[in-house]
């Protein structure tokens, strides 16, 4: 855990330092967005934006990939960006560092793993022992797939009998599993359908409805910016509300309408089918409140991954403030 700290630190720092000449203020309303990456499973944001639910607030969107929770860390405490939409578990590790600029997290998108197991082969009969023996590229050691991945293999006590490599880079995950790396991987929609659809692999099961629930997915943005900000982080998350009331209100065929935009080069048919992965397993979540027990079960998962020896209290890192005082309204 201390390798993760000191590589978002001395990441941070050095952009930082290349950064800080740069005017970010020239657009009071332009809010710099770095998503993990780019997936189905953040849904409400891309209908926020396609929607127009950020113009009606005011607000510009500069949406970038950081292709990994520690590269979108990195942007966060660099300044490159202004709120990152990543694993909280990033946010735990900074505090234990003892960063005084730690991150916030201020609204919670998603409640379970994203990602779904996928083989060589079909395998409709799938049961999780059948990984005896076999390698997964499971992504980042201390990123969420890769520790939810584990949750899910000590629930079946599978730890000692099989073989998760962390050696492959999350966005290149994909092309490893092509060029012969593993047994299996794990991907996010719609990549998951479309290395699918394309003979590439098959979607054996999903990670997250095998970990259970967890906090997975969430925005936050440092302490500093949250202050300074607060009017454009109160827009925001207003825009995020109405998205997720629109995806948890509407049937999968009008949120794949309201994706298309975000994924271009993805069919419709696509799009509502991982919706409707997404929504089978309760990934979304209903409301961007995330409760202490989840925060609980959070430190749970990455005690038990063994990234962290101690804790940090919820209240402070996580700030529901905004989003309760939005949702009373």
């Amino acid at each position: 855990m201390k390798k993760i700290i000191a590589l978002i630190l001395i990441s941070a720092l050095l952009l930082f330092g290349l950064l800080a000449c740069v005017d970010n203020d020239k657009d009071d309303g332009l809010i710099r967005l770095n998503e993990v990456t780019h997936s189905v499973f953040y849904a409400p944001l891309y209908v926020a934006i396609n929607n127009g639910y950020f113009t009606e607030e005011g607000l510009t969107i500069e949406l970038t990939n950081g292709g990994g929770s520690d590269k979108t860390m990195t942007a966060i405490m660099s300044g490159q960006a202004d709120i990152g939409l990543l694993g909280p578990e990033t946010a735990v590790y900074v505090k234990l560092g003892g960063s005084s600029n730690y991150p916030v997290v201020f609204g919670q998108l998603t409640k379970k793993d994203g990602s779904f197991l996928i083989g060589r082969t079909p395998e409709p009969d799938f049961k999780w022992e059948d990984l005896k023996g076999k390698e997964i590229i499971g992504g980042r050691h201390g990123g969420m797939p890769a520790m939810s991945l584990e949750y899910a293999i000590k629930k079946n006590n599978l730890e000692n009998d099989l073989t998760i490599n962390y050696d492959v880079q999350f966005d290149l995950i994909a092309a490893a599993f092509e060029g012969g790396t593993g047994d299996y991987c794990t991907l996010f929609e719609p990549l998951a359908s479309a290395y699918q659809d394309a003979g590439k692999g098959y979607i054996i099961a999903s990670v997250g409805a095998e970990a259970g629930e967890m906090p997975y997915t969430c925005f936050m943005a440092t302490k500093d910016y949250i202050n300074k900000n607060n009017e454009k982080v109160v827009k925001f998350m207003r825009a995020i509300i109405k998205a997720v009331d629109f995806v948890t209100n509407n049937d999968d065929g009008a949120v794949a309408d309201a994706l298309l935009p975000s994924f271009p080069a993805t069919s419709k048919a696509t799009l509502q089918s991982a919706v409707a992965a997404y929504k089978a397993i309760d990934g979304y979540k209903t409301t961007p409140v995330m409760s202490e027990d989840e925060f609980d079960n959070l430190l749970d998962v990455l005690l038990t991954a063994g990234v962290i020896t101690e804790t940090v209290p919820y209240t402070s890192i996580i700030d529901n403030s905004i989003a309760e005082k939005l949702l009373n309204e």
